[in-house]
Protein backbone atom coordinates (compact mmCIF):
# COMPACT_ATOMS: atom_id res chain seq x y z
CA UNK A 1 0.00 0.00 0.00
CA UNK A 2 2.82 1.98 0.21
CA UNK A 3 2.61 3.75 -3.20
CA UNK A 4 -0.84 4.94 -2.48
CA UNK A 5 -2.30 7.87 -0.19
CA UNK A 6 -4.85 8.03 2.38
CA UNK A 7 -8.01 8.85 0.81
CA UNK A 8 -10.38 8.71 4.03
CA UNK A 9 -9.49 8.91 7.72
CA UNK A 10 -12.65 8.57 10.01
CA UNK A 11 -11.83 8.47 13.98
CA UNK A 12 -14.52 7.93 16.44
CA UNK A 13 -17.46 9.03 14.39
CA UNK A 14 -20.68 9.32 16.36
CA UNK A 15 -23.80 9.97 14.51
CA UNK A 16 -27.17 10.17 16.62
CA UNK A 17 -30.53 10.80 15.22
CA UNK A 18 -33.54 12.06 17.15
CA UNK A 19 -36.99 10.52 16.37
CA UNK A 20 -40.29 10.58 18.05
CA UNK A 21 -38.44 12.11 21.24
CA UNK A 22 -36.39 8.96 21.13
CA UNK A 23 -32.60 9.02 20.26
CA UNK A 24 -30.88 6.53 17.82
CA UNK A 25 -27.56 5.83 17.65
CA UNK A 26 -26.48 5.31 14.05
CA UNK A 27 -23.07 5.29 14.44
CA UNK A 28 -21.18 4.65 17.14
CA UNK A 29 -17.32 5.24 17.34
CA UNK A 30 -16.64 4.43 14.09
CA UNK A 31 -12.81 4.51 12.76
CA UNK A 32 -11.81 3.71 9.69
CA UNK A 33 -8.95 3.92 6.73
CA UNK A 34 -9.34 3.56 3.20
CA UNK A 35 -6.86 4.06 0.76
CA UNK A 36 -6.77 5.03 -2.47
CA UNK A 37 -6.64 2.47 -5.44
CA UNK A 38 -9.07 -0.03 -2.72
CA UNK A 39 -12.17 -0.71 -3.18
CA UNK A 40 -13.97 -0.96 0.03
CA UNK A 41 -17.01 -2.66 0.81
CA UNK A 42 -19.66 -2.40 4.03
CA UNK A 43 -22.16 -5.01 4.40
CA UNK A 44 -24.64 -5.81 7.07
CA UNK A 45 -28.36 -5.87 7.60
CA UNK A 46 -30.60 -2.84 7.00
CA UNK A 47 -30.35 -0.02 9.40
CA UNK A 48 -26.75 -0.89 10.93
CA UNK A 49 -25.41 2.48 9.72
CA UNK A 50 -23.99 1.66 6.29
CA UNK A 51 -25.37 4.66 4.48
CA UNK A 52 -25.12 7.36 7.33
CA UNK A 53 -21.12 6.42 7.18
CA UNK A 54 -20.76 6.81 3.53
CA UNK A 55 -23.32 9.92 3.73
CA UNK A 56 -20.53 11.45 6.29
CA UNK A 57 -17.62 10.43 4.19
CA UNK A 58 -19.25 12.01 1.53
CA UNK A 59 -20.06 15.30 3.27
CA UNK A 60 -23.51 14.74 2.74
CA UNK A 61 -24.39 14.52 7.07
CA UNK A 62 -22.20 15.58 9.51
CA UNK A 63 -20.83 13.71 12.39
CA UNK A 64 -22.17 14.60 16.03
CA UNK A 65 -18.49 13.73 17.28
CA UNK A 66 -15.30 12.68 15.82
CA UNK A 67 -13.44 13.73 12.87
CA UNK A 68 -13.81 12.09 8.76
CA UNK A 69 -10.78 13.60 6.54
CA UNK A 70 -10.93 12.86 2.97
CA UNK A 71 -7.68 13.80 1.35
CA UNK A 72 -6.52 15.37 4.24
CA UNK A 73 -9.44 17.73 4.90
CA UNK A 74 -11.94 17.74 7.49
CA UNK A 75 -15.35 18.39 5.56
CA UNK A 76 -17.85 19.34 8.92
CA UNK A 77 -15.20 22.19 8.84
CA UNK A 78 -15.64 23.64 5.94
CA UNK A 79 -18.72 26.06 5.08
CA UNK A 80 -21.51 24.91 3.29
CA UNK A 81 -20.27 26.37 0.20
CA UNK A 82 -16.39 25.39 0.67
CA UNK A 83 -17.72 21.92 0.96
CA UNK A 84 -20.21 22.01 -1.79
CA UNK A 85 -16.89 23.36 -3.95
CA UNK A 86 -14.72 20.23 -2.76
CA UNK A 87 -17.64 17.35 -3.14
CA UNK A 88 -17.84 19.04 -6.59
CA UNK A 89 -13.95 18.49 -7.51
CA UNK A 90 -12.95 15.34 -4.94
CA UNK A 91 -16.38 12.88 -4.50
CA UNK A 92 -18.94 11.44 -6.97
CA UNK A 93 -21.65 9.81 -5.17
CA UNK A 94 -24.22 7.35 -6.33
CA UNK A 95 -27.18 7.16 -4.45
CA UNK A 96 -29.50 4.37 -4.07
CA UNK A 97 -32.52 6.49 -5.59
CA UNK A 98 -30.38 7.42 -8.39
CA UNK A 99 -31.39 11.30 -8.24
CA UNK A 100 -31.75 11.53 -11.69
CA UNK A 101 -33.21 15.26 -13.03
CA UNK A 102 -36.50 13.54 -14.59
CA UNK A 103 -36.88 16.44 -17.18
CA UNK A 104 -32.92 16.29 -18.11
CA UNK A 105 -32.05 13.28 -20.98
CA UNK A 106 -28.66 11.16 -19.76
CA UNK A 107 -26.61 13.29 -21.46
CA UNK A 108 -27.57 16.35 -19.51
CA UNK A 109 -27.38 14.60 -16.07
CA UNK A 110 -24.50 13.56 -16.51
CA UNK A 111 -22.94 16.64 -17.58
CA UNK A 112 -24.23 18.02 -14.75
CA UNK A 113 -21.00 17.65 -12.53
CA UNK A 114 -18.89 19.14 -15.13
CA UNK A 115 -21.49 21.90 -16.03
CA UNK A 116 -21.04 22.48 -11.89
CA UNK A 117 -17.28 22.84 -11.86
CA UNK A 118 -17.43 25.56 -15.12
CA UNK A 119 -16.69 22.78 -18.15
CA UNK A 120 -18.59 24.11 -21.43
CA UNK A 121 -21.26 22.58 -22.34
CA UNK A 122 -20.11 21.55 -25.50
CA UNK A 123 -17.23 19.64 -24.05
CA UNK A 124 -19.25 18.82 -20.87
CA UNK A 125 -21.85 16.79 -23.38
CA UNK A 126 -19.16 15.72 -25.18
CA UNK A 127 -17.41 13.66 -22.34
CA UNK A 128 -20.91 12.36 -21.21
CA UNK A 129 -21.78 10.73 -24.24
CA UNK A 130 -18.41 9.05 -24.48
CA UNK A 131 -18.71 7.71 -20.93
CA UNK A 132 -22.50 6.50 -21.34
CA UNK A 133 -20.81 4.71 -24.08
CA UNK A 134 -18.47 3.06 -21.73
CA UNK A 135 -21.19 1.87 -19.37
CA UNK A 136 -23.74 0.86 -22.27
CA UNK A 137 -25.37 3.37 -22.76
CA UNK A 138 -24.28 4.91 -26.03
CA UNK A 139 -27.75 4.45 -27.75
CA UNK A 140 -29.85 6.15 -24.65
CA UNK A 141 -28.52 9.81 -24.72
CA UNK A 142 -31.21 11.62 -25.59
CA UNK A 143 -33.51 9.46 -23.16
CA UNK A 144 -34.96 10.84 -20.03
CA UNK A 145 -34.77 8.95 -16.80
CA UNK A 146 -38.78 7.67 -17.53
CA UNK A 147 -37.89 6.43 -21.03
CA UNK A 148 -34.79 4.04 -19.10
CA UNK A 149 -35.76 0.79 -16.98
CA UNK A 150 -34.15 0.69 -13.57
CA UNK A 151 -31.08 -0.62 -14.84
CA UNK A 152 -30.22 1.96 -16.74
CA UNK A 153 -30.73 5.02 -14.77
CA UNK A 154 -28.62 3.27 -12.54
CA UNK A 155 -26.05 3.53 -14.75
CA UNK A 156 -26.39 6.66 -15.85
CA UNK A 157 -26.13 7.75 -11.94
CA UNK A 158 -22.94 6.08 -12.23
CA UNK A 159 -21.78 7.48 -15.58
CA UNK A 160 -22.68 10.91 -13.55
CA UNK A 161 -20.29 9.77 -10.26
CA UNK A 162 -17.29 8.97 -12.43
CA UNK A 163 -17.46 12.01 -15.13
CA UNK A 164 -15.45 14.79 -13.26
CA UNK A 165 -12.63 12.28 -12.50
CA UNK A 166 -12.76 11.96 -8.68
CA UNK A 167 -10.81 10.68 -6.08
CA UNK A 168 -13.47 9.02 -4.51
CA UNK A 169 -16.59 7.69 -5.20
CA UNK A 170 -19.17 6.38 -2.92
CA UNK A 171 -21.77 3.80 -4.08
CA UNK A 172 -25.24 3.19 -2.41
CA UNK A 173 -26.07 -0.35 -3.61
CA UNK A 174 -25.25 0.09 -7.09
CA UNK A 175 -26.29 -3.23 -8.52
CA UNK A 176 -29.44 -3.53 -6.57
CA UNK A 177 -31.65 -2.73 -9.71
CA UNK A 178 -29.32 -4.90 -11.86
CA UNK A 179 -29.11 -8.11 -13.43
CA UNK A 180 -26.46 -10.37 -12.76
CA UNK A 181 -24.64 -9.97 -16.12
CA UNK A 182 -25.00 -6.21 -16.13
CA UNK A 183 -23.59 -5.74 -12.70
CA UNK A 184 -20.48 -7.49 -13.07
CA UNK A 185 -20.39 -5.50 -15.80
CA UNK A 186 -20.87 -2.58 -13.92
CA UNK A 187 -18.10 -3.81 -11.32
CA UNK A 188 -15.96 -4.20 -13.30
CA UNK A 189 -15.64 -0.87 -15.12
CA UNK A 190 -16.07 0.75 -11.33
CA UNK A 191 -12.89 -1.13 -10.40
CA UNK A 192 -10.70 -0.61 -13.83
CA UNK A 193 -11.25 3.55 -12.99
CA UNK A 194 -10.07 2.59 -9.32
CA UNK A 195 -6.70 1.14 -10.26
CA UNK A 196 -6.49 3.23 -13.15
CA UNK A 197 -6.77 6.30 -11.54
CA UNK A 198 -5.63 5.74 -9.07
CA UNK A 199 -8.93 6.94 -6.50
CA UNK A 200 -10.41 5.03 -3.88
CA UNK A 201 -14.25 3.47 -4.15
CA UNK A 202 -16.28 2.73 -1.17
CA UNK A 203 -19.78 0.72 -1.93
CA UNK A 204 -22.88 -0.05 0.60
CA UNK A 205 -24.01 -3.34 -0.63
CA UNK A 206 -26.68 -6.14 0.38
CA UNK A 207 -25.48 -7.98 -2.91
CA UNK A 208 -22.92 -11.11 -2.05
CA UNK A 209 -22.83 -11.40 -6.15
CA UNK A 210 -20.09 -8.69 -6.07
CA UNK A 211 -18.38 -9.26 -2.93
CA UNK A 212 -15.58 -10.59 -4.67
CA UNK A 213 -15.08 -7.62 -6.39
CA UNK A 214 -13.81 -5.65 -2.29
CA UNK A 215 -10.17 -4.93 -1.49
CA UNK A 216 -11.63 -5.15 1.71
CA UNK A 217 -14.97 -5.65 3.37
CA UNK A 218 -15.95 -3.90 6.55
CA UNK A 219 -19.03 -5.95 8.43
CA UNK A 220 -21.05 -3.26 10.33
CA UNK A 221 -24.32 -3.97 12.42
CA UNK A 222 -25.13 -1.37 15.17
CA UNK A 223 -23.94 1.40 13.88
CA UNK A 224 -20.26 -0.05 14.44
CA UNK A 225 -17.53 -1.94 12.54
CA UNK A 226 -17.43 -5.43 13.44
CA UNK A 227 -14.22 -6.28 11.43
CA UNK A 228 -12.64 -5.69 8.49
CA UNK A 229 -11.84 -8.72 5.71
Amino acid sequence: MSVHTLAVRCRNIVKVYETGGQKVTALDGIDLDIATGELMMLVGPSGCGKTTLISVIAGILDQDEGSCEVFGKDLAAMSDQKKLAFRASHIGFVFQAFNLLPSLTATENVSVPLLINGVKRVEAERRANSILEEVGLGDRTTSLPAQLSGGQQQRVAIARALIHDPGLIVCDEPTSALDHETGHTIMQLLKSTVLQANRALVIVTHDSRIFDFADRTAKMDDGRILKIM
